[in-house]
């Protein structure tokens, strides 16, 4: 259960280790995170990641954000939390305020990997778009099609999906499999489709600022 405002003032939370930050993360951005770490060196960051099948059941986030957090802070020197609002309704940025850690800004990872203007400026022309990053195209079947039942009753595709017009699929990589799969996806769903290169977007410049 989380702990009221006045318990966490009381009790003075802060990451107190040397040196060291942790990047509390969603498991669904761990490869562009572990990529980012590498590329730009940042050894002095260390990743750990909660399931990224919470996003099933957002509002169970925030709390599973302040079970790691209080896990972890005595460790680390300060502690980055490597989620956007990911449906919790406000939720996640008011726990992280009052656990006095920082994160992602933006309201999911489609907009900050577009870069969170970028996207916003769009959002009115692409109201009928759905999404895939580099993550769900791998993991199609197990976060979309499956927990929407279309492997059991394909006639809810239509019922779902009638009023979206587009899959676009925002790449991180440069990966024609994914592109393929990605292509194959909308036309299972009846979507027209689009592929969209933002390679890292928001997600590298709020980690290059925690560096």
């Amino acid at each position: 259960m989380p702990v009221d405002d006045d318990t966490l003032a009381s009790d003075g939370l802060r990451a107190e280790g040397t040196g060291r930050i942790l990047l509390l993360a969603c498991g669904a951005l761990a490869r562009e995170i572990l990529a980012l770490k590498a590329a730009n060196g940042w050894d002095h960051m260390d990743l750990h990641c909660l399931p990224a099948k919470l996003h099933l059941w957002p509002d169970r986030i925030p709390d599973a954000v302040e079970r790691a957090v209080r896990e972890h802070h005595a460790r680390y020197a300060r502690i980055f939390v490597v989620y956007a609002d990911c449906g919790t309704g406000g939720l996640l940025r008011t726990r992280c305020d009052a656990l006095g850690v920082e994160m992602v800004a933006g309201p999911h990872c489609y907009a900050f990997f577009e870069g969170v203007e970028a996207f916003a400026a769009k959002a009115e022309e692409e109201v009928t778009a759905f999404y895939l990053t580099d993550f769900l195209v791998r993991q199609f079947d197990a976060f979309v099609w499956e927990p929407m039942g279309f492997d059991r009753h394909p006639e809810l595709i239509a019922m779902m999906f009638g009023n979206y017009t587009k899959l676009i699929y925002q790449a991180q990589t440069d990966d024609p499999a994914l592109d393929a799969t990605a292509r194959d996806f909308a036309a299972r769903l009846g979507l027209a489709y689009e592929r969209r290169f933002t390679g890292y977007g928001d997600l590298a410049r709020a980690l290059a600022a925690q560096a």
